[in-house]
């Protein structure tokens, strides 16, 4: 699998797209906004530029996309009025990999530019957006161009399904089956992915820049442990059901694996230690329930369907990897399956997305 050619939320706006199905990761993001907020203070309080450039990796399409560059611009306008300081120009970067829906991104954008100039302080700057394809596994700016980079549930995508999986027969991920060497695998193969990112970020941050990154993670230090690869392990027991069936070859099924890995807190602090160019402002573990819609009110009955949101959810993750391998035809019976295997699941026990926040200074 070439996770830069088929590694793509499902794009438009249908009913089935990541646009329609993002309210766990923006639920996410707004868990992470006081730390978020934290950093660009320190940062536009540390120097006053004249202009700010901000880069969102992974930053996929749909609601969240700009939800947090409104955010950060907010916070910087308010705090420049307060203090009678003169606007600075913003210069926003938008990072995906090629397969992105960056049109659904680009159409938004006057009506986004329009609603947040009246959110604004008079007199505040102009804010220029730039689309960059490409993986965040490599360099993606000039040297020292940027001075805020964000990224939120994308760091726990890999870059390559790791080599050496052939003995994680009828699993789709690290699961409690999985042999050590499977899970060794994954780590090295987080470990390399990371640190390349680091080195990489290093390079295009000005000295003092500020970077808030978010990972789907874990507290426990078991890699396959329920809390990162249920999830996915519910998925592989819809697909064995199917193999079971005849539905689904075998072979292909033992031939696919998900490319990520959910670190630990600690897991993702070694790496910074290691990697060397930045200090460590924040480090936090969060969680939000799998069902975005549960404690909302006034959902229609399709929403009060934990399965059914989860299963959506996912599908608008997945859906593309799953495409890609296992062809286009059996998708609707996958998560059909799925939906009811998960609603049987959560309706038995406390499920959970684990996030793990670090907010860094380059050195």
């Amino acid at each position: 699998m070439e996770v830069v050619q088929v590694l793509h939320m499902k794009g438009g706006v249908g009913e089935t797209s990541y646009a329609n199905n993002s309210l766990v990761q923006q639920k996410v993001i707004s868990m992470t906004k006081p730390i978020t907020e934290e950093a660009i203070t320190k940062f536009y309080c540390s120097t006053y530029p004249a202009a700010i450039a901000i880069a969102d990796l992974g930053c996929s399409s749909g609601p969240n996309t700009l939800f947090v560059i409104s955010e950060l611009i907010k916070v910087v306008d308010s705090i420049r009025q307060k203090i009678g300081q003169k606007s600075p120009e913003y210069q926003v970067f938008l990072n995906d990999l090629p397969g992105n829906d960056f049109n659904t991104i680009f159409k938004s954008l006057p009506s986004f530019q329009n609603k947040l100039k009246k959110q604004l302080f008079a007199g505040s700057g102009p804010c220029f957006f730039t689309g960059v394809p490409g993986s965040f596994y490599g360099r993606l700016f000039r040297n020292k161009s940027l001075h805020f980079i964000h990224s939120s549930y994308s760091l726990q995508w890999l870059s390559q399904v790791p080599e050496g999986l052939e003995s994680n027969k009828g699993n789709i991920y690290m699961a409690t089956t999985s042999p050590p060497d499977v899970l060794r695998a994954y780590y090295e193969q987080f470990q390399q992915d990371f640190s390349l990112f680091l080195k990489c970020r290093s390079e295009e941050l000005v000295a003092g820049g500020h970077m808030v990154l978010t990972f789907l993670g874990r507290r426990s230090d078991d890699p396959a442990s329920k809390e990162c690869c249920y999830i996915w392990e519910l998925l592989a027991k819809a697909l064995n059901e199917m193999v079971f069936e005849g539905l689904i070859e075998e072979e292909k099924l033992n031939s696919f694996n998900i490319p990520q890995y959910t670190p630990s807190p600690a897991e993702v602090k070694s790496e910074v230690l290691k990697e060397g160019s930045f200090t460590i402002d924040r480090l936090e573990v969060t969680a939000v329930n799998w069902n975005a819609y549960q404690n909302e009110v006034d959902l229609s009955d399709a929403f009060k369907d934990g399965g059914y949101n989860v299963a959506k959810c996912m599908r608008a993750v997945a859906e593309p990897l799953l495409a890609s391998h296992f062809g286009e035809a059996i998708i609707d019976e996958v998560f059909r399956r799925y939906r009811e295997i998960v609603a049987d699941r959560m309706s038995k026990e406390k499920t959970e997305f684990v996030n793990v926040i670090i907010s860094l200074i380059k050195a």
